[in-house]
């Protein structure tokens, strides 16, 4: 399980087809993205391309996501990998509960 600190984000809402999306960064450079799509579609898998982590969500949960990064002070994006089995998403502590 990989985890980095996520120190800043932006929120993108495009006017058009785009789905919404939250840019996440660390030291400045962007580090991946929540991509949010409409609610009860079927979600494509979690990836990592060029570097940068694409975790898929449904709309629905764009208000959790943006309220964790704008309310904890520390928040890290874990990604484990893509496909069944692999929990990937955002994390208040470094290290999973109990280890």
């Amino acid at each position: 399980m990989a985890t980095t600190l996520i120190n800043d984000y932006e929120v993108m809402y495009s006017a058009n087809t785009f789905p919404p999306r939250i840019w996440l960064m660390n030291s400045g450079k962007f580090i991946g993205q929540l991509i949010f799509h409409p609610d009860g579609s079927v979600l494509p898998p979690d990836s990592m391309v060029s570097g940068q982590v694409n975790l898929q969500y449904h709309l629905e949960d764009f208000q959790n996501c943006a309220a964790i990064l704008r309310n904890e002070k520390t928040v890290y994006l874990l990604y484990s990998g893509s496909g069944p089995g692999f929990e990937n998403g955002l994390q208040t502590s470094q290290l999973p509960p109990g280890t």
